[in-house]
């Protein structure tokens, strides 16, 4: 042992002590609850090596003394005590000390993505999320790099509400709006081709549905492709139809490849009108109609029923993960927009 590190190697083996006895206490737990159990050791590894370094002031020689538990660790109990694995569980409970205990819910695959959010009510929206929405760690990494946060925040922004207490209003989510984004990202499609017909865009959709419901937001269920109505003898056909049951309402989406007209909003509005009158049970609240279109103007929006219908969205489908300059540049065009709408 290095004598700069400590004054003695008794100190040193008092804190090597207390997580020996740490991680032996935990092996003889019920192995139903390894996962509670293992994430909850390593947050109390952090918190162990945390305590030595902040109150003997050895802040300047931490990485040797976590290379010293590290090999210590190692030849005891075998892998998974390396030198970044420990730094992580030092930073683990330096980011959740004293917050949320959510993160003992989810597996250390998880904490480790959601930890490295700096931003507090960021980080805390996505524990509550994936816990609520059962998402695996694929798909807490998907909604991440989507700016899955920042689009809720963006979509609640263009619906003339300024974002108070950001995350509770994101937590409650009990308005309809605040289940829209703008834009829904779709590129998991993979889609490389730049010519392609709705009835495409909609197969590749169905074939991803797995996708496509993650992409929507919780609660979502896919009901029927095609939906064929029938109005006094004519047919028509809504292309997707969804149930939320968190919202308890039917969700219609139709899809364009086009840039957003007054006919589209005046088809939906129909569409709308047709389920809630003829469909939709009592239980069930107002149906719920988007159009997913690759551009919408400002213009078109503002001289429609779109305005007004609080049911009734228009928003763009990007077939790409958008760069965060994007998403800022989008999220400041929306501001301007809820500002001049005052």
């Amino acid at each position: 042992m290095d004598n700069k590190l400590f004054k003695n190697e008794e100190l040193f083996g008092n804190y090597y002590n207390k997580i020996n006895g740490l991680i032996l206490k935990t092996k003889q737990k019920v192995i139903k609850n390894i996962n509670t159990e293992m994430v909850e050791l390593y947050f109390e590894i952090g918190a162990t090596i945390n305590e030595l370094i902040d109150n003997y002031h050895l802040e300047a020689s931490q990485n040797e003394i976590i290379k010293s538990f590290s090999e210590k660790l190692t030849k005891e109990f075998g892998q998974g005590f390396s030198v970044p694995s420990l730094k992580k569980m030092k930073k683990f409970y330096q980011v959740f000390r004293g917050g949320s205990t959510m993160w003992n819910q989810l597996s250390w695959s998880h904490n480790r993505m959601i930890m490295n959010i700096e931003n507090e009510t960021k980080r805390n929206f996505y524990l509550e999320e994936t816990i609520k929405s059962n998402w695996s760690v694929r798909q807490l990494e998907r909604q991440i790099n989507s700016f899955y946060y920042e689009r809720l925040l963006s979509t609640s922004s263009e619906n003339k509400e300024e974002v108070k207490n950001e995350i509770n209003d994101l937590e409650k989510k009990e308005k309809v709006q605040d289940f829209i984004k703008d834009p829904y990202v779709l590129e998991f499609l993979d889609i490389k081709e730049r010519r392609f017909l709705e009835k495409d865009l909609e197969s590749n959709l169905l074939e991803h549905i797995s996708e496509f419901l993650l992409e929507l937001g919780r609660g979502f269920s896919f009901v029927a492709r095609q939906k064929r109505i029938d109005v006094d003898g004519d047919n028509f056909y809504i292309d997707l139809v969804f149930y939320n049951y968190v919202l308890k309402c039917f969700v219609l989406i139709d899809l364009k490849l086009d840039k957003l007209t007054h006919q589209d909003i005046g088809q939906m509005d129909f569409y709308v009108r047709y389920f809630d009158n003829e469909i939709k049970e009592e239980v069930d609240n107002p149906t719920i109609g988007i159009i997913l279109c690759s551009d919408k103007k400002d213009t078109i929006v503002k001289y429609s029923v779109l305005n007004d219908n609080k049911n009734l969205f228009a928003s763009k489908y990007q077939l790409y993960l958008p760069t965060e300059k994007e998403l800022a540049l989008e999220i400041e065009k929306q501001k301007a927009e809820f500002n001049d709408n005052k």
